[in-house]
């Protein structure tokens, strides 16, 4: 079982890691080792999530989702397979805890007062006045 906080825990069945060449510089190494790691996790069919978390993971997951709902996480920052493991690991499970946050309230619209309003139409005018003082010196001057 994977721990992602908030009572939710994923089943180890849920999440698949498979193995595969990491792109870029590296050298002979890079070529002969599979130590990139591509993390699957089926956002909508999983029984571990209430449909809330679903929508809103599917929402951050942005163009990390495929059509059919799964989510694909590559890591390969690493040198070592363990290690790109876990760091994909990681940022599913920070995917999942951000998702299962609960949204802030909507913002409810305000208008200015009067008083703020006259003292912006008031601060607007000083600076009018200011700038037109900057003007060329004519002839007479």
């Amino acid at each position: 079982m994977i721990d992602v906080g908030r009572h939710i825990q994923l089943g180890d069945d849920e999440v698949q890691v498979r193995a595969v060449r990491a792109s870029g510089p590296g050298g002979q190494n890079v070529n002969k080792t599979s130590s990139a790691i591509e993390l699957r996790f089926d956002v909508r069919n999983s029984p571990s999530l209430p449909e809330r978390v679903k929508s809103r993971l599917e929402h951050l997951a942005g163009g990390r989702l495929t059509q059919e709902g799964v989510l694909v996480l590559f890591a390969q920052e690493h040198r070592s397979q363990e290690m790109n493991r876990q760091a994909a690991m990681d940022r599913l499970v920070a995917l999942i805890r951000k998702a299962a946050e609960p949204l802030p309230p909507p913002r409810k619209k305000t208008r200015p007062t009067r008083a703020a309003r006259q003292r912006r139409l008031e601060a607007k005018a000083r600076r009018g006045g200011v700038k037109a003082l900057r003007g060329r010196v004519g002839p007479e001057d």
